[in-house]
Parts: C-alpha cells; structure tokens; sequence
C-alpha cells in the first residue's frame, strides 16, 4: 500500500443506493482521511446512515465501489476478514445491545464474538467500564439503562476488539447534553490512547460537528461539501455550521428562509392555561415522571428540555388525557384533564413525536378525516382545510400521498391536523427533530403567528438547545423530574454559564451528585481505582474470521440461552409446548375410522332382511340411526351429513336367498374424505362378506378351498389405534418443529430491536450464527 492509500480509511466511487423509489445516496464519489475524527452532518434522510452501513458492511452495495482499509468491501471474504477491524454503533440508544443480558453480559458477548480469552475479556471490560463509570452497574440489564448509559455501553462493545475504524451513527441524539460532553470525552482518551484508530460519526446536532477534525455535509443523498469546521464556515462566510449548512444548500431549497424573529410577549393577566400541580406517573415500580410543578401562561411558547426517557412524552400525554395521572391533577384553563372529557380534549391539539398521519392518504385526505373526528361541518371543514393548505404553504402536495411527501412537508402537514379544530392549546412533541435547518425555521415562524396573532398557547418539547433558547420560557427535565423553570436567559444568568447548554449541564452535575451521594449513603459503596493505562498485549485463540469456528458458536447459543433464561414465555414455549403439541397431535390428530353412522331402507321387511342389517349393529365400528323410509331421505341424510353410509335391502332378499340366487344389496358410502370412504367400503365388505359365509355354513355349502391361508397378526398396537403409531413420529418432528419455530423468532426479534447488525459487522459466519441460536432450544 502506497503513503497516499495508507493516509484514506475509506472511499467511494459512483456509489448510489435507493429504497425502491426513494433515493438515498446519488452518485457519491469521495476520500475519507484517515486517523481522524470525520463528522456526516445533516438532517434524517439524506442518507448519513446508508452510507455509514455501507462502509461497515452491514448493507449490499447496489451501484458503485466502496474501499474501506484498503480493500473491496463488497468482496464477501475481505469483508469477513476486515470486519475485525471495524466497529459499527448502529443508529438509536442501545441498538445493539441486547435488554435482557446485564451490562457485563453484554460486553463479555462482544468479547467471545471476537474470540478473546476470559482474561482478555476480563481486562478490557474492567478497562472500559472504569473509563465510562459502569462499573458500579455491571449487573443491571441493559433495558433498565438511561439514554446515556446505553450510549457509553454501546460503545464499550464497540470498542473491546480495538478496531481501527469506529463507526457511530448519531450516538448522542436525544441524550441529555451531560452524558453527551462525557461521550465525546470518552472517545477523546480513547484516540489518545488508540491515535491511529480513525471515528466517523454521523450528527444531527450542528454545535457537536465544531469539534470533529474534517466534515462532509449530507443533503438529498448528495456531498455538498467536505473540509475542516473552519475551511466549511469560511467557504460560505458564516459564523456557525448551522448557517454553513443552509447556505450550502441548493437555491431551491431555500426560498423564502429567514431567521425567525420573536416579539416579545404581551402578559394577558390570566389564569395559566395550562398548570401541573405535583404530576406524577409510575409504571409499577418505575417512576416516569416525579411531582411535576409548572405554570404556562395564554399565548406562551413553552419549552420542555431534556433527554429522550426523561419524562417529557409522558408529561404531555396526562396533559392531553390521554393518559391519567398516578398522582396530581393536569389543569386546563382552570378544570382538571380527564381522559374522558371529550370536551376537553376539543380544547387542545397534539402533534406527537412520530406526527401520526396516514400514509395511505393524501395531504387533503388526512385534513378532511381529522375534520370529521372533531366533527366539524362539512363546509366548515372544507373551508378550514383550504384555508390551512394555503396557509402552511401545501398547495403543491395537496393530492399527493403522505407517504411520498418530504421530511419538512409533512412536519408542517402535521401542525395543520393539530390546529384543524382551531385549539387553544397546542401540544407538541418534539416536532423539528430530524428536519433540515430551513424546515425548522419555516416551522417556528408558523408556531409564533399561532402564538403572537391568534393566541395559541404552546407547549413544545425538544433536545435542541438552540430551539429552547427561543421559547418565551422553559423547563429543564431529568430523569422525571423538573430541575428549574424559568426564561431561558434567567436560566444561563443564575447558572453564570456561557450558554444554555452550560447551564444544563451544571444542572445536571448537581442532580448527579446528589443521586450519587444518596446512593452512597445508603449502601455504603465508593468508587475502586482501576488502573489500565498500559496496554496488555493478549495471544489470539486462533479462531479466524470466514472459518467455522466452535467458540463463535458458543458464543451465540451462550446468549441466546441467557435471553432464553430471562424471556419467560418463550423459555415455557421451550420446555411445554413439545409436551403440548405432542397430547394436541397424539388425541387431536386421528386416522381411526369408527362410529360410522349407517341406517337401513329395507324393502324387504322379512327376519333374512334383519338379520342382514344386524351384522351390522353388532360391530364397534358402526353407529346405527332411524331406519331411513324412501329414496328421498336417503339422499338427503347422505347430503346433510347425518349419515356415513346407507344400506338398501331390495324387496325379495328373502326369497332370493332361500332360492341359493346371490341378492344385491346396495350400500351407499359419503366420500367427501376419500381415505375414510374407502376404510369405510373396506368394512362393509369384510361385514357383507361375513355374512355371506355364515348363510353359507348354515346352509352346509362348503367354501372354496385356497391352496394356503395366510393370517396377519400385530405384535404391538394389535387394536390398530392410529395414536400408538403417530405420537413416537410426533416426537422427532417436534423437535425439529419447535427449534426452528423459536430461532426463527429470536431472529424476528433482533430485526425488530436492531442488535442484528452486530451479526452483520462481526466475523461470523451464518452457519455459526444459525447453529448458535438453536443450540439452546435442542
């Protein structure tokens, strides 16, 4: 490898990805530098995340060449021996962790995926528990984890092989900014320790990009531009990333943007319009939201700061009603929320977090339908949906699906359902995250002249520090709780802090130091040093990436049997539902032919005819009924199912018989199910032919000899009861039925939690990874 090569960690060439008709990445061909922190900047759905899979080669490439450490990525065997190399923190708090395994059981996971030794294992997990500060919660499940916490957990997986290209896809969105700065210190001493190792991370938040090393801006699938944070401000002019990024943007991106401007507000002198009084909410044991305080006044833009899981959601769902207080009231204009007062609720309007449209519809289709749900008149509400089309700028995607309208569009289609009804209180939850800087500040400008001109009280939560920097006033919420209240530059001044974010984070180092000297006084622990500054050189156990390799196997079947043990309903489903299905299958699942309902049309009447029919009603195998009276009920008992069979007896069976003429007796069989019709015909005619030996032994006609007689006797099952034969089979296919059925499920499940990309970016191979997980259920 050349000195050139050897200074670019990746690059990409003509690559394009699309989801069906959705561009992601368009023609992107670029150099990424190496031993450096890179920074992907730029709102959801430009494609920062596909481009991060790609170089960690969790997705297939569809067009173009993607090189990562000197080789071919898309090569299936230089991607299986690079990925060793690679650690890859997918996007959302804990993706690729696993909720049931604790945190130590998480990282020791990670450690047999790479093949290390216990020791190995041992040393870097004490090594980066101790710089993360999980230590003191190594047996806490990860699914009880803050935001923060499963952040720096997830890096520490990330990081127990030593990669030398650490991917993180937004690993600090809606954490609090606490936990954010500590993040980034984390990795700070990571490279100073690791300085070859080279980190790509992709953002939302502008101020984060100021500190990476080299940028490359992200918009519509497309690199705008790439450089030092100081070469991308000075190329444009601008004193931030923020005003950086919008004006890179293309012109038609930008028409009409402005800085939003707020007037002051005018105090109307009333009552709060909406007031919290000792709010709280718990979920069992868990408190989501602790004796909450707070007083909003008519027309104030409201803010409501703080981390994803603090509380924010749940606060606003028991002011909406649509979720009742375990204690405290939630005020409307001075009446209690209930969450069956509907006339309430016609007060108020609520944007949630995932905007709560139907994609199915179109844009007038989703105004008309939320319209008739606060049944307003027809007219009126085709008035007020064509008044807020042209108001909120959506005559252009009118007819369009909501499904096909972009990210900013349909955040502004959104507030539109939410003041359809014309509310006095707006409820919003977290509306601009993931959109660009452009539709945020056309979204803020719509929510001050509902504010300033119409008198809407707004309540808003965000994680965005420059958007509660705008609010007339705000709170500051941790872990449930209200930290402080008030404007917030009161907030800044009484912290003497340089910004807002300083100011929370001061905050929150008080609520953290009190939390940990509670918890201190009460169980007595303190803090051990750990000393892991040098680093410990460990030999490999051989087990190569691309071969088949027993310790990767037990490393999955270790975890899956840990979920297992934690996961009480499948663990029952394991352990029962073979002995289940198997009583199910055994009696459920028969092949006996028995209890055949028969009855008789006998034209004859004599005692030859009845004793004809009484072969029959002396069998176990039969199940006599009303003897039928004409042709008519015996096709019509035949079709309605009340009869197996029928029996005719014509008239001069008797003479016939006595007269040594063979009578015909005609039997009329239901075949609806083919295999019992022909069982079913097989005992007439062994019941038929019985008889007919009896009348001839009777008479002294003596049967035709065979030249030998050959009687077939059961050894086992001698009763011919088809449970005896099919629960021993049953067995064996239960066995191979529930494993699968439950890998199968265990597999859904990663999908559906993410933590399948560890099985993408490790160097495992699908054998291991598949005899892995069934392993425990065998």
């Amino acid at each position: 490898m050349d000195v050139a090569a050897a200074q670019i960690a990746a690059s990409l060439n003509g690559v394009s990805h699309r989801y069906k008709d959705v561009v992601a990445l368009n023609d992107v061909s670029i150099a990424i530098p190496a031993n450096r922190m890179i920074g992907l900047i730029g709102p959801d759905g430009v494609g920062k995340s596909t481009l991060l899979g790609l170089l960690a080669g969790v997705r297939t490439i569809q067009q173009g060449e993607v090189q990562v450490l000197g080789g071919n990525i898309g090569d299936a065997k230089f991607r299986t021996q690079v990925a060793e190399r690679i650690a890859y923190l997918p996007q959302g708090l804990g993706k690729n962790l696993y909720p049931t395994l604790s945190i130590f059981e998480n990282a020791d996971f990670f450690g047999r995926l790479f093949g290390q030794s216990k020791e190995e294992r041992e040393w870097r997990i004490a090594d980066l528990f101790h710089s993360t500060d999980l230590s003191p919660f190594r047996d806490r499940p990860a699914g009880k984890l803050s935001g923060g916490m499963k952040q720096k957990l997830g890096l520490c997986c990330s990081l127990i092989h030593d990669p030398d290209l650490l991917i993180l896809d937004e690993p600090t969105t809606g954490v609090d900014p606490l936990a954010r700065r500590q993040f980034w210190e984390l990795i700070d001493r990571i490279r100073e320790r690791r300085p070859q190792m080279s980190v790509l991370v992709a953002t939302a938040y502008m101020d984060e990009a100021e500190g990476f090393d080299w940028l490359m801006v992200m918009n519509g699938g497309e690199v705008l531009d790439t450089g030092t944070p100081q070469e991308v401000r000075q190329k444009t002019g601008t004193s931030t990333l923020e005003e950086a990024f919008i004006a890179l943007l293309p012109a038609e991106a930008k028409v009409g943007h402005r800085e939003p401007v707020i007037t002051p507000l005018v105090s109307s002198g009333g009552p709060p319009a909406i007031k919290a009084e000792g709010l709280t909410q718990r979920f069992g044991a868990f408190t989501a939201v602790d004796h909450v305080n707070f007083e909003i006044e008519k027309g104030e833009i409201f803010g409501f700061l703080g981390s994803n899981g603090c509380g924010k959601t749940t606060t606003m769902k028991m002011l909406t009603g649509l979720l009742e207080p375990t204690e405290g009231t939630a005020l409307l204009f001075g009446k209690e929320m209930k969450g069956g007062d509907i006339d309430a609720r016609r007060q108020v309007g609520f944007m949630s977090q995932a905007f709560s449209l139907y994609t199915e519809l179109t844009v007038r289709q989703n105004m008309m339908l939320h319209a008739r749900l606060f049944d307003l008149p027809r007219a009126q509400g085709e008035a007020r949906v064509a008044e807020l089309i042209t108001k909120f700028g959506l005559e252009p995607v009118a007819d369009t699906l909501a499904e096909s309208i972009p990210l900013g569009i349909r955040q502004r289609l959104s507030l539109a359902v939410a003041v359809l009804h014309e509310p006095e209180v707006l409820i919003l939850d977290e509306p601009t995250s993931g959109v660009d800087p452009v539709a945020r500040d056309g979204f803020w400008e719509l929510m001050i002249n509902l504010s300033r001109n119409e008198g809407v009280t707004i309540f808003l939560s965000t994680h965005f520090m420059n958007e509660a920097a705008r609010c007339d006033r705000m709170s500051m919420m941790h872990q449930g709780r209200v930290l402080a209240c008030d404007k917030p530059a009161e907030l800044v001044k009484q912290r003497n802090a340089p910004s807002l974010e300083a100011a929370f984070i001061g905050y929150l180092e008080d609520e953290a130091a009190d939390a940990k000297a509670r918890v201190q006084a009460q169980t007595g622990a303190v803090d051990e040093p750990f000393e892991a500054s040098e680093e410990k050189e460990f030999a490999k156990n051989g087990a190569k990436p691309g071969k088949f390799s027993l310790a990767r196997v037990w490393a999955f079947a270790r975890r899956e049997a840990i979920e297992l043990r934690h996961d009480t309903v499948r663990l029952t489903f394991a352990l029962f539902g073979p002995l289940l299905l198997m009583v199910v299958f055994g009696y459920g699942i028969s092949l006996d032919v028995k209890d055949l309902t028969f009855a008789v049309l006998d034209y004859d009447q004599t005692a030859s005819s009845r004793s004809y029919a009484d072969a029959y009603r002396g069998s176990d195998y039969y199940d006599e009924r009303d003897p039928i009276l004409n042709d008519n009920e015996l096709d019509r008992r035949l079709r309605n199912g009340e009869l197996r069979f029928a029996i005719e007896i014509p008239a001069g069976f008797e003479r016939d018989l006595q007269q040594g003429r063979r009578p015909e007796v005609s039997t009329y069989i239901d075949a609806a199910v083919p295999f019992r019709a022909e069982t079913a015909r097989g005992y007439v005619e062994g019941t038929h032919d019985k008889y007919e030996g009896a009348v001839r032994a009777e008479k002294g006609i003596r049967a035709i000899a065979t030249p030998a007689n050959i009687e077939a006797r059961a050894l086992y099952n001698q009763s011919f009861e088809s449970v005896y034969a099919l629960v021993p089979g049953d067995i064996m296919l239960l066995l191979m039925l529930i494993p699968s059925m439950l890998t199968a499920l265990s597999v859904v499940r990663e999908k559906e939690l993410g933590s399948i990309a560890n099985f993408y970016a490790a160097p495992a191979t699908k054998a291991e990874f598949l005899f892995g997980k069934q392993l425990p259920y065998i």
